[in-house]
């Protein structure tokens, strides 16, 4: 049988009654397929269920063929051996022992007719650009995306028929995702991958949309997708407009039929009043009259709540695409003022600055650099939660630093409360004005950190820091699209446009630096140095 994946009548729910999936019917054949959708709609859930490690409420889910899943968050021991890793620990050692000279049993019976088994990992290794990573060595000696690259290349010694990857570019530098991508381009089987990787994307065969519990198809790359989405959503728009037409004639249309049955009510008490008829000849055309008002009114109000309806339905059809809006003046810095200087800084790990390095005014600096080169260690020791081993950071202007982790947030607090600890002299009213323009309206300020998405705890954290006291004029940011889907990107780029103030930061994600208009790159490679957006690509390579 061919791999495949069906999903049938699927529902699935969390402890706490939260409804993710409600009869869903979707099938996945042989290519590979993009996973898209906000975050929370559900993507990482389907992935779960796919794989086993989750149990649906009802419905079913059947996989033809042996399923690897890579998860959004890799974890590894930092102390297991490469090659216990890649789950062929005992192949090795029973190759080696037989290689030996021991020819018991159960090292026949553990090697099977997998003997090519430590070639193969070499192998698979240098396809992802791990060739140098010996067998023997500890997870611990590795960098964070390498770690990344590891369970996929154990994944795919499994050859398995059916892979899931989850956001598998997160903390992969630029040469790591160009291995990652190559693994992807030349996978046989089944994939399904949840990204918000444009490039990643743009190799896959077609789009799977998740949106409110179900699934639209678009063949194709993201690309075309995009396109094909933006012609709906402008169709949907003009249907809105026609809906929001017809409900206004369908008001007019219902007034005028009142007004008009009001006149004949007042006719008819005059007739009545007058007595110019026989009796029973005007209580019968009162009685007419009363049945035919009736009627009429009846119908007005069925087409009005056909209007109503049509409306409603109208609305749905169109993407909630809020923009995140900043109006934040304190923020603004002058031309040329200095806002950080750094000399002979030298942080207890990665790429040292020999001299003097100075920001001024309202630079966008992009600070890149291959995986372990320590752009997170010098982000924070700017930030003043790691001391240099020399040297000094000097912030001429107030500074915050959100980091890859998101942990300036209180999931015990709701997001109001959480934006408060940061300005404790806002009021109330204050505070939730300002996060209404990040998209937390109404009782969404009230939430639990602790509760929130991905993409909205990204929102909640960064509404924290950009609404503090005093204003932040020099922001700093690790990695802020790792996880993040493609509207909370765009919300994202939008909310960084309006900010004027100073910008550091660190991420692998081109397209997405390119978007916010940096005005300056940073490359760490042993010691930090200026470089050009057209030599990134070449700078990441090892």
């Amino acid at each position: 049988m061919a791999p495949s994946i069906t999903c049938t009548s699927l529902s699935f729910c969390w402890p706490d009654g939260t409804s993710v999936f409600d009869d869903l019917q979707v099938a996945f054949g042989a290519g590979r397929t993009g996973l898209v959708g906000t975050n929370g709609s559900g993507k990482s859930t389907l992935l779960k269920l796919i794989a086993g490690e989750l149990t649906p409420a009802s419905g079913t889910v059947r996989v033809a063929g042996a399923v690897g899943h890579l998860p959004q968050n890799v974890t590894l021991d930092t102390a297991l051996r490469v090659d216990e890793a890649l789950g062929i620990a005992a192949q090795r050692a029973a190759l080696h022992a037989i290689e030996a000279g021991d020819v018991a049993e159960e090292h026949f019976a553990t090697v099977g007719d997998d003997w090519d088994v430590e070639e193969r990992a070499q192998v698979t290794l240098g396809e992802l650009g791990l060739g140098h990573i010996g067998l023997d060595r500890t997870i611990g000696e590795v960098s964070g995306g390498e770690s990344v690259l590891l369970r996929l290349a154990a994944l795919l010694l499994r050859r398995p028929d059916v892979l899931l990857l989850d956001e598998p570019t997160n903390n992969l530098d630029l040469y790591a995702r160009r291995r990652l991508y190559s693994a992807v381009e030349a996978w046989p089987g089944v994939m399904i991958v949840v990204s918000h990787d444009r490039e990643l994307l743009d190799r896959v065969d077609q789009i799977a949309d998740l949106h409110g519990g179900e699934i639209t198809w678009f063949g194709g790359t993201f690309s075309a997708y995009e396109e094909a989405l933006a012609v709906e959503q402008e169709a949907a728009e003009r249907m809105v407009r026609v809906a929001e037409a017809d409900l206004r004639k369908q008001k007019r249309e219902l007034v005028d039929a009142q007004v008009k049955l009001a006149r004949r009510k007042r006719y008819g008490q005059k007739m009545w009043d007058n007595k110019r008829e026989p009796k029973i000849v005007m209580g019968a055309r009162k009685r007419a009259a009363q049945e035919s008002a009736g009627k009429h009114r009846l119908l007005h109000e069925e087409r009005l709540a056909e209007a109503r309806e049509r409306l409603d339905e109208a609305v749905e059809a169109v993407r909630d695409d809020d923009e995140i809006r900043v109006d934040l003046p304190h923020t603004a810095v002058p031309p040329g003022r200095a806002v950080l200087t750094l000399r002979d800084l030298e942080p207890a790990y990665g790429a040292r600055v020999h001299g003097g390095l100075e920001l001024r005014g309202p630079e966008r600096v992009a600070l890149i650099g291959r995986n372990g080169a320590g752009k997170t260690t010098l982000l924070r020791t700017i930030a003043g939660e790691l001391d240099p081993v020399a040297g000094e950071a000097t912030a001429h202007v107030p500074l915050r630093f959100l980091p890859q982790r998101l942990d300036v947030l209180d999931d015990g607090l709701t997001v109001a409360q959480n934006v408060a600890r940061f300005a404790p002299t806002a009021t109330n009213n204050r505070i939730r004005a300002r996060l209404a323009r990040f998209l937390f309206r109404g009782s969404r300020a009230d939430q639990p950190a602790g509760t929130l998405s991905g993409g909205e705890r990204f929102r909640a954290a960064l509404a924290a820091l950009m609404l503090a006291e005093p204003a932040p004029q020099l922001l700093m940011l690790d990695e802020p699209t790792n996880n993040l889907d493609m509207a909370s990107v765009r919300q994202l780029t939008t909310a960084l446009e309006s900010y004027e103030g100073a910008l550091v930061v660190a991420s692998h994600d081109l397209p997405f630096l390119e978007s916010i208009g940096i005005t300056r790159w940073l490359l760490l490679d042993g010691e930090l140095k200026e470089t050009t957006p057209e030599a990134v690509g070449e700078a990441d390579r090892p």
